[in-house]
Protein backbone atom coordinates (compact mmCIF):
# COMPACT_ATOMS: atom_id res chain seq x y z
CA UNK A 1 0.00 0.00 0.00
CA UNK A 2 1.44 3.34 -1.06
CA UNK A 3 0.56 6.14 1.35
CA UNK A 4 0.93 9.89 1.43
CA UNK A 5 1.30 11.58 4.79
CA UNK A 6 -0.06 15.11 5.20
CA UNK A 7 1.55 17.12 8.01
CA UNK A 8 1.92 20.76 9.04
CA UNK A 9 4.31 20.67 11.99
CA UNK A 10 7.26 18.87 13.54
CA UNK A 11 6.43 15.47 12.11
CA UNK A 12 6.53 13.31 15.22
CA UNK A 13 3.72 11.09 13.89
CA UNK A 14 5.40 11.01 10.47
CA UNK A 15 8.61 9.81 12.17
CA UNK A 16 6.63 7.21 14.14
CA UNK A 17 5.15 5.85 10.91
CA UNK A 18 8.57 5.64 9.26
CA UNK A 19 10.10 3.95 12.32
CA UNK A 20 7.26 1.44 12.38
CA UNK A 21 7.83 0.62 8.71
CA UNK A 22 11.58 0.25 9.24
CA UNK A 23 11.10 -1.98 12.30
CA UNK A 24 8.48 -4.10 10.45
CA UNK A 25 5.64 -3.15 12.82
CA UNK A 26 3.98 -1.91 9.63
CA UNK A 27 4.33 -4.32 6.72
CA UNK A 28 3.61 -3.85 3.02
CA UNK A 29 3.30 -0.07 3.36
CA UNK A 30 5.49 2.54 1.72
CA UNK A 31 5.40 6.30 2.32
CA UNK A 32 5.75 7.72 -1.18
CA UNK A 33 4.92 11.38 -0.52
CA UNK A 34 4.79 14.00 2.21
CA UNK A 35 2.34 16.86 1.67
CA UNK A 36 2.74 19.98 3.80
CA UNK A 37 0.94 23.31 3.71
CA UNK A 38 3.80 24.96 5.59
CA UNK A 39 6.99 25.19 3.51
CA UNK A 40 9.13 25.71 6.64
CA UNK A 41 7.62 22.90 8.73
CA UNK A 42 10.18 20.68 10.45
CA UNK A 43 8.53 17.56 9.02
CA UNK A 44 9.85 18.48 5.56
CA UNK A 45 13.47 17.94 6.58
CA UNK A 46 12.54 14.58 8.12
CA UNK A 47 11.08 13.50 4.78
CA UNK A 48 14.10 14.75 2.84
CA UNK A 49 16.45 12.94 5.23
CA UNK A 50 14.59 9.72 4.33
CA UNK A 51 14.54 10.60 0.61
CA UNK A 52 10.76 10.79 0.56
CA UNK A 53 9.38 13.20 -2.04
CA UNK A 54 7.79 16.36 -0.65
CA UNK A 55 5.00 18.51 -2.04
CA UNK A 56 4.69 21.75 -0.13
CA UNK A 57 2.50 24.74 -0.79
CA UNK A 58 1.03 27.89 0.71
CA UNK A 59 -2.74 27.99 0.43
CA UNK A 60 -2.63 31.77 -0.05
CA UNK A 61 -0.68 31.29 -3.29
CA UNK A 62 -3.79 29.73 -4.87
CA UNK A 63 -7.12 31.33 -5.73
CA UNK A 64 -9.04 28.68 -3.76
CA UNK A 65 -8.97 25.25 -2.11
CA UNK A 66 -10.11 23.46 -5.26
CA UNK A 67 -7.06 24.67 -7.20
CA UNK A 68 -4.46 23.64 -4.62
CA UNK A 69 -6.23 20.34 -3.97
CA UNK A 70 -6.11 19.63 -7.72
CA UNK A 71 -2.33 20.18 -7.52
CA UNK A 72 -2.12 17.80 -4.57
CA UNK A 73 -4.28 15.24 -6.38
CA UNK A 74 -1.95 15.43 -9.38
CA UNK A 75 1.01 14.65 -7.09
CA UNK A 76 -0.89 11.76 -5.48
CA UNK A 77 -1.87 10.35 -8.87
CA UNK A 78 1.69 10.56 -10.24
CA UNK A 79 2.94 8.52 -7.27
CA UNK A 80 0.00 6.07 -7.41
CA UNK A 81 -0.97 6.80 -3.80
CA UNK A 82 -3.51 4.33 -2.41
CA UNK A 83 -4.21 5.92 0.97
CA UNK A 84 -3.79 9.26 2.77
CA UNK A 85 -2.80 9.66 6.42
CA UNK A 86 -3.36 13.05 8.04
CA UNK A 87 -0.79 13.37 10.82
CA UNK A 88 -0.96 16.88 12.19
CA UNK A 89 -2.28 18.44 8.98
CA UNK A 90 -4.13 21.56 10.02
CA UNK A 91 -6.51 22.02 7.09
CA UNK A 92 -9.93 20.61 6.32
CA UNK A 93 -9.96 18.61 3.12
CA UNK A 94 -12.32 19.64 0.35
CA UNK A 95 -14.35 17.76 -2.25
CA UNK A 96 -11.47 17.23 -4.70
CA UNK A 97 -9.50 14.99 -2.31
CA UNK A 98 -12.49 13.61 -0.42
CA UNK A 99 -14.10 12.31 -3.63
CA UNK A 100 -10.87 10.95 -5.12
CA UNK A 101 -9.96 9.13 -1.90
CA UNK A 102 -13.40 8.35 -0.48
CA UNK A 103 -12.96 5.97 2.48
CA UNK A 104 -9.17 6.06 2.06
CA UNK A 105 -8.20 8.99 4.29
CA UNK A 106 -7.56 8.76 8.03
CA UNK A 107 -6.64 11.34 10.64
CA UNK A 108 -5.10 11.16 14.10
CA UNK A 109 -6.64 13.60 16.59
CA UNK A 110 -5.50 14.36 20.17
CA UNK A 111 -8.80 13.76 21.99
CA UNK A 112 -11.42 11.11 22.53
CA UNK A 113 -13.76 12.19 19.77
CA UNK A 114 -16.43 13.40 19.60
CA UNK A 115 -15.08 15.54 22.45
CA UNK A 116 -12.76 18.45 21.70
CA UNK A 117 -12.78 18.69 17.92
CA UNK A 118 -10.68 21.13 15.94
CA UNK A 119 -7.61 23.05 16.99
CA UNK A 120 -6.02 22.87 20.43
CA UNK A 121 -7.90 19.80 21.63
CA UNK A 122 -5.35 19.39 24.43
CA UNK A 123 -5.94 22.94 25.64
CA UNK A 124 -9.69 22.41 25.42
CA UNK A 125 -9.43 19.29 27.61
CA UNK A 126 -7.31 21.09 30.20
CA UNK A 127 -9.63 24.14 30.22
CA UNK A 128 -12.68 21.92 30.77
CA UNK A 129 -11.06 20.11 33.67
CA UNK A 130 -11.80 16.60 32.37
CA UNK A 131 -10.04 13.68 34.03
CA UNK A 132 -9.57 11.66 30.84
CA UNK A 133 -8.79 12.62 27.27
CA UNK A 134 -7.00 10.61 24.63
CA UNK A 135 -6.28 9.91 21.00
CA UNK A 136 -8.59 9.01 18.14
CA UNK A 137 -7.86 7.72 14.66
CA UNK A 138 -10.84 8.24 12.38
CA UNK A 139 -11.84 8.31 8.75
CA UNK A 140 -11.97 11.78 7.25
CA UNK A 141 -15.19 13.25 5.92
CA UNK A 142 -16.23 16.82 5.07
CA UNK A 143 -16.63 17.84 8.73
CA UNK A 144 -14.07 18.78 11.34
CA UNK A 145 -13.09 15.54 13.11
CA UNK A 146 -16.54 14.06 12.44
CA UNK A 147 -15.70 10.95 10.40
CA UNK A 148 -16.27 7.39 11.65
CA UNK A 149 -13.97 6.41 14.50
CA UNK A 150 -11.56 3.56 13.83
CA UNK A 151 -9.84 3.30 17.22
CA UNK A 152 -9.17 5.30 20.37
CA UNK A 153 -6.86 5.29 23.37
CA UNK A 154 -7.59 6.98 26.68
CA UNK A 155 -5.08 9.19 28.48
CA UNK A 156 -5.58 10.09 32.15
CA UNK A 157 -5.12 13.73 33.10
CA UNK A 158 -3.34 13.94 36.44
CA UNK A 159 -4.28 16.69 38.96
CA UNK A 160 -0.90 18.42 38.43
CA UNK A 161 -0.91 17.94 34.64
CA UNK A 162 0.65 20.68 32.54
CA UNK A 163 0.13 21.29 28.87
CA UNK A 164 3.64 19.99 28.17
CA UNK A 165 3.24 16.77 30.15
CA UNK A 166 -0.15 16.08 28.60
CA UNK A 167 1.20 16.69 25.08
CA UNK A 168 3.92 14.14 25.77
CA UNK A 169 1.45 11.54 27.06
CA UNK A 170 -0.88 12.09 24.10
CA UNK A 171 1.95 11.87 21.57
CA UNK A 172 3.16 8.60 23.08
CA UNK A 173 -0.29 7.13 22.45
CA UNK A 174 -0.51 8.66 18.96
CA UNK A 175 2.84 7.12 18.05
CA UNK A 176 1.54 3.68 19.05
CA UNK A 177 -2.04 3.86 17.80
CA UNK A 178 -1.54 5.42 14.36
CA UNK A 179 0.95 2.78 13.14
CA UNK A 180 -1.29 0.01 14.51
CA UNK A 181 -4.27 1.36 12.59
CA UNK A 182 -2.21 1.74 9.40
CA UNK A 183 -1.03 -1.87 9.70
CA UNK A 184 -4.57 -3.12 10.31
CA UNK A 185 -5.86 -1.22 7.28
CA UNK A 186 -2.97 -2.41 5.09
CA UNK A 187 -3.66 -6.02 6.00
CA UNK A 188 -7.40 -5.71 5.22
CA UNK A 189 -7.54 -3.45 2.19
CA UNK A 190 -6.72 -4.42 -1.36
CA UNK A 191 -5.71 -1.95 -4.04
Amino acid sequence: MKIAVFASGTGSNFAAILESIQSKKIMNVEVVLLVSDRPKALVIQKARDERIPVFTFKANDFPNKQVYEEEILNELTQREVDFIVLAGYMRLLGPVLLQAYDGKIINVHPSLLPAFTGKDAIGQALDCGVKVTGVTVHYVDEGMDTGPIIDQRAVTIDPDETRETLIKKIQEQEHRLLPEVIQNLASRLTF
